[in-house]
């Protein structure tokens, strides 16, 4: 019979709201389980561990997912089942920032399955349940018997009004110039996910520092949580080198992976490597039989060590560069000449193909979850295929690492993009990654910039991204930070850092480390030696582009934007939308019209096409007036008393007989034919209808 005699509350101060932890209540055949509310919001987390390590495992397996829940905001799934389907996007971003601070904390050599579940069930949208869901995660980790270094806290940092502002309103965050995902220990900062407007690096760093500080009350709270109701951790044995093992690949092949690495050429390296490996498998395999993996573990822990004391003590990098170097940038664009903007940004063996489609503002995303956003106009995809790194791997949708990298790249990019107002379209943009050798996700930032550029946008500023990597000591706590790191080092390095940003300050950061976080020191070198990074790739990028192009491409759609009254909506759409269908046939074009009266029309090549729509529509919005003047249609003829023009869908007046010629007219016919085209003035509007004036007739 269930009981509640385990059930425990513990509640604290979250930046001014009262945060409420229960355990002990819910899911209690979890290794570890909580209930994390704040105000209306409330979200359950949940973490399990096999009882035995994966076979053939090489990796930690650890899975972490966000379930967004429909009925959270009172609201019922779209679609024919009306339950909620694979995660979105969103989703996805949000497990990865929580998996992100989590993973370094777990104890090397541990392989058993480890998966995190949070799942929002109730959301006010002033109290966001993604800081809640991390936290939640630290606490379900932190209780259970699985062994990690947590506690870790998280929040979000909004700046309003040059002031800091910990987890920002709906309004808040309107009005806000930064927000910043943080999460860290009591010690020091495990994750960033940042955007900006294009803000400077000491008020980025300082956002960082201030949401430390609320971190480090969360990592108390949770600490006395663990004291009070956490279980004992697992006695577990982890995976391990022997070693005698280690001391023999050692002994007899440290010099050989020492030459595999004295090459700066890539292939070589590699072939090197691959031959290297292959000849100490061989050497041992009658002495260490059935050990391939253990091996194979040493000689990576050899390798990781030459590269970092070379780069550590010598400054030497794999490929020879110096450690604030950028790699060789080569760009080009209007590569593809039937897209509306295409770029190719090439750094070292890393390239992106990126593409820009415009589109009517119909076109933009629809977006279903649990915050107030309904959709999104400015879209950007990122590919990564097999192919870009050699690998004979079929195509498969999207993973998590790909959506996450073309959020990183869309955030980076909103900043500069311009309103719906001054540029009615929707934007699509996609990077195809088409060679990758590290950092592709900040190249793609760059190609995104100059095909923006390429199709005519006219973007606020430039963009461009640079990824910085770290080898600290962690015995005497000296490090390096190398600028525009490649594959091995990201690899084998200590932290990915990657900042995007305009020459004017930062657009987005996204921080991933592998040790148990980093001091504000460091971050404060790696953003000013990013900036440099950046600033000089940025100088590239320009040689290539220098500015937006002042025309669209041929192929791409011609938009014309403007206003109505929302009162004249009806009017312009007409009974089951007959007049607008008539404009639409009438002028090939395409018109969409929003609540608020904005009106978009399209047309492919002349955009003489759109504006002829556009007379049409307003002739339609605009309430008849004496003197106005239009160009109609005879549409009627009373052949001794006058002719019926229709001067806009839906709105007609009358000519009279002795108004068509300054000379005696017998009949109406003598002057006008049903289909005439004839420009005529509104002399007067009456009870009984409107009369016009003949000004001229069109031939």
């Amino acid at each position: 019979m269930a009981s509640l005699d385990n059930y425990r509350v513990f509640k604290t101060d979250y930046a001014g709201r009262e945060l409420v932890i229960e355990t002990g209540k819910y899911a209690e055949q979890a290794n570890g389980a909580c209930l994390v509310r704040c105000g209306d919001t409330a979200v359950s987390v949940t973490v399990c561990m096999a009882e035995t390590p994966r076979e053939g495992m090489d990796f930690f397996p650890l899975s972490v997912d966000y379930e967004e829940k429909m009925f959270a905001v009172g609201k019922i799934p779209g679609g024919f089942k009306k339950r909620e389907g694979r995660a979105s996007d969103k989703a996805i971003l949000v497990a990865r920032l929580i998996d992100r601070p989590i993973r370094p904390l777990f104890p090397k050599g541990i392989y058993n399955d480890v998966v995190v579940v949070a799942t929002a069930l109730s959301v006010d949208p002033d109290i966001a349940p993604e800081p809640l869901a991390m936290i939640g995660s630290s606490v379900a980790l932190s209780i259970s018997d699985i062994p990690w270094a947590g506690p870790t806290g998280s929040v979000v940092v909004g700046c309003v009004d040059g002031k800091y502002v910990i987890n920002p309103t709906v309004a808040e965050k309107e009005k806000s110039t930064i927000h910043l995902s943080l999460a860290g220990t009591k010690d020091a900062i495990l994750m960033i996910e940042a955007g900006a407007e294009e803000v400077s690096d000491s008020e980025m760093v300082g956002a960082i520092m201030f949401g430390h500080e609320e971190i480090k009350k969360v990592c108390a709270f949770i600490e006395d949580i663990q004291k009070q109701v956490g279980k004992p951790k697992r006695e577990m044995e982890f995976y391990h080198i022997p070693e005698d093992l280690d001391k023999a690949v050692r002994d007899w092949g440290y010099d050989k992976i020492a030459w595999s690495l004295d090459t700066f050429d890539r292939q070589e390296r590699e072939k090197r490597q691959a031959d290297v490996e292959a000849e100490i498998l061989a050497h041992f395999a009658d002495v260490y039989p059935e050990k391939e993996k253990e091996i194979k573990d040493s000689v990576y822990y050899i390798t990781k060590e030459i590269v970092r004391k070379k780069i550590f003590d010598k400054g030497i990098r794999p490929d020879g560069r110096g450690l604030k170097e950028v790699r060789p940038i080569w760009c080009e664009h209007g590569v593809l000449p039937r897209a509306h903007g295409s770029a190719v940004f090439t750094r070292g063996q890393t390239q992106a193909l990126t593409t820009c489609t415009l589109g009517m503002l119909d076109e933009a995303q629809r977006l279903e979850g649990l915050d107030e956003e309904e959709e999104k106009r400015y879209m950007h995809q990122y590919n990564f295929p097999g192919y870009c790194t050699g690998e004979a791997k079929p195509l498969r949708s999207p993973g998590r690492r790909e959506i996450g990298h073309g959020a990183l790249a869309e955030r980076a990019l909103v900043p500069v993009i311009p309103s719906k107002e001054d540029f009615p379209y929707a934007i699509r943009v996609v990077s195809d990654i088409l060679s990758s050798n590290g950092s592709s996700s900040m190249a793609s930032v760059c190609g995104s910039t100059m095909a923006l550029m390429d199709a005519g946008v006219p973007i606020k500023a430039p963009v461009a991204g640079c990824a910085m990597g770290l080898i600290k000591d962690p015995e005497t706590g000296k490090y390096v930070i190398m600028t525009d790191i490649q594959g091995l080092e990201d690899f084998l390095g200590d932290m990915d850092f990657k900042v995007a940003g305009t020459e004017k300050g930062i657009t987005a950061i996204q921080m991933d480390i592998k040790i148990k976080g980093i001091s504000e020191q460091i971050m404060l070198d790696a953003i000013a030696q990013a900036q440099e990074g950046r600033r000089f790739i940025l100088g590239k990028m320009l040689e290539c582009i220098p500015e937006p192009k002042d025309h669209l491409s041929d192929y791409a759609p011609k938009i014309i934007s403007f206003q109505i009254s929302p009162d004249k909506i009806g009017d312009v759409v007409g009974k089951q939308g007959k007049v607008i269908n008539k404009i639409i046939e009438q002028t090939g074009t395409k018109i969409d019209i929003e609540d608020d009266g904005t009106v978009c029309i399209a047309c492919y090549g002349d955009i003489s096409a759109a504006e002829r729509a556009k007379a049409i529509v307003q002739s339609i919005a605009h309430d008849p007036e004496v003197g106005d003047m239009f160009v109609g249609v005879v549409v009627r003829i009373l052949s001794r008393v006058g002719a019926f023009v229709e001067f806009a869908p839906g709105k007609d007046g009358m000519i009279h007989i002795s108004r068509l010629s300054d000379q005696r007219v017998n009949q109406v016919e003598d002057v006008l034919n049903i289909g005439d085209r004839v420009k005529v003035e509104i002399i007067k509007i009456g009870e009984k209808g409107i009369d016009l004036k003949l000004l001229e007739k069109y031939e």
